[in-house]
């Protein structure tokens, strides 16, 4: 059964009663090169990011954290 692979970066921030949440949607990108590059830019810009590779078929799908940042939540 073939696998469908894909990247992507997720970022967070903090609100004023220091709760963190998630900015929009997880951002995808076509390689794992794009996505690292794009994480460790935000890096900079909020108060945390994550990069993941997502492979999924129709069975299960698991997630390979590439690269992390900053605060985040576990549980996305």
């Amino acid at each position: 059964m073939s696998s469908l692979i894909h990247f992507e970066v997720v970022i967070f921030d903090q609100g004023d009663a220091g709760e963190l949440f998630t900015v929009g949607e997880p951002i995808g990108f076509k390689s794992e090169e794009e996505a690292l590059q794009a994480a460790k830019k935000l890096a900079s810009q909020h108060n945390g990011v994550v990069a993941w590779r997502r492979e999924s078929n129709l069975e299960v799908s698991t997630r390979t954290v590439l690269y992390r940042a900053g605060e985040i939540i576990d549980s996305v």
